[in-house]
């Protein structure tokens, strides 16, 4: 069943930026630090449907303090990015996809699902209007934030029947200004992101939640990520707090864990369709943490990179653990990781062709 186009009221914001003061921002993002002047707004009811889509200024939300976002976490977002190619247009990356786990994300936490059609087009609208917030700088973009949360009133503890979606956007500088860098990621084996059968699998804030404290844990043993095991065995790879990863062995095998309990990650799997194209055998199946490490002592695994739409790829270059560690902090990035992230990021960018239909323009 065809849905039917919104009709987005739009208001535009009496305080927002000079030209001058967005250059400067813009000069210097950094990530998640300032925001454009408009944010997209649509209001959901269980009586109502989808309604009232409308781009509005930037500004502080209210909310009841009785909003089951509030209590029961009745939320769920996504992230992707708009990219300005060579010509000035603006482009965004896979966002069908993004637009159909939010669906997936929703249902999980048995919220409404937006439309895709509607996703595609709150991010239009909100580009008809922050067009100039998305930078032309080298490796920069305009971070997309597509968010939504139960806003009913109600204490009672059952799904919420009043939702609201929002989109703000962020300015993101080179997440590796000086280069891409290896890093040094720790092993949680106190903490769990996600058990079987909870909200592994959808991106919900609350999996971010559980895995901040682990997150500390790791920058006390100097790494900049941490890695999870599954809850019910505590040997197979799941994933970062915020990425995938991928080993590559020497005889071409690209490996990445599978369980229902990791987020399926639009970037990486565009970064195995790359691989397949190229003829790697492309394996996503169970990994143990003793294949890793037996893998890299022997020489059979090569290269380790995460992968998520911040960084795109980051290589890997050790894990450590309390008591023991794999691989060396000095190691250089792999060759295939570092060909795969400049392939994936040309493509984004308009540099390479769009062989898969990966690209939306979000300016037209």
């Amino acid at each position: 069943m065809a849905t039917q186009p919104l009709q987005f009221a739009v208001t535009p914001n009496p305080n927002a930026k000079s030209t001058e003061e967005r250059d400067a921002i813009l000069a210097d993002p950094g990530f998640g630090k300032h925001f454009t002047d408009h944010m997209v707004d649509i209001c959901w009811s269980a009586r109502g449907g989808w309604h009232r889509p409308r781009v509005q200024p930037y500004g502080p939300i209210a909310l009841d303090p009785a909003a089951a976002v509030l209590h029961y976490a009745q939320e769920v977002f996504e992230g992707l990015k708009a990219y300005r190619h060579e010509d000035g247009s603006i482009w965004t990356f896979r966002a069908e996809q993004n637009g159909l786990r939010m669906q997936r994300s929703a249902r999980r936490l048995a919220m409404p699902e937006l439309p895709v059609e509607y996703f595609l087009e709150s991010l239009r609208q909100l580009i008809a209007i922050d067009g100039d917030w998305v930078p032309s700088a080298p490796e920069t973009s305009l971070y997309l934030r597509p968010f939504m949360f139960a806003k009913e009133a109600f204490l009672g503890v059952r799904p919420a029947e009043k939702v609201n979606y929002y989109v703000i956007g962020s300015p993101a500088g080179a997440y590796f200004p000086s280069g891409v860098a290896p890093v040094s990621i720790w092993l949680s084996t106190s903490y769990s992101r996600a058990g079987k059968g909870g909200t592994g699998a959808a991106k919900t804030g609350g999996n971010y939640a559980a895995s901040l404290v682990a997150q500390a844990e790791a920058y006390e043993q100097g790494c900049a990520q941490v890695l999870f095991l599954d809850s019910v065995e505590g040997k197979y790879l799941e994933e970062l707090g915020g990425m995938n990863v991928v080993l590559v062995y020497k005889d071409g095998r690209v490996v990445t864990p599978a369980s229902d309990s990791i987020l399926e990650g639009i970037t990486l799997a565009s970064v195995l369709q790359l691989a397949r194209d190229r003829g790697h055998d492309v394996q996503e199946r169970r990994v143990s943490i003793d294949e890793w490490r037996d893998g890299v002592a022997s020489g059979d695994i090569v290269e380790v990179f995460a992968c998520g739409t911040a960084a795109v790829i980051t290589p890997i270059a050790q894990l450590k653990a309390a008591d023991f560690t794999i691989g060396d902090a000095d190691a250089p990035a792999g060759e295939l990781t570092m060909s795969l992230r400049s392939e994936l990021t040309d493509i984004q960018y308009g540099r390479l062709p769009d062989r898969h239909g990966w690209l939306t323009r979000l300016d037209a």
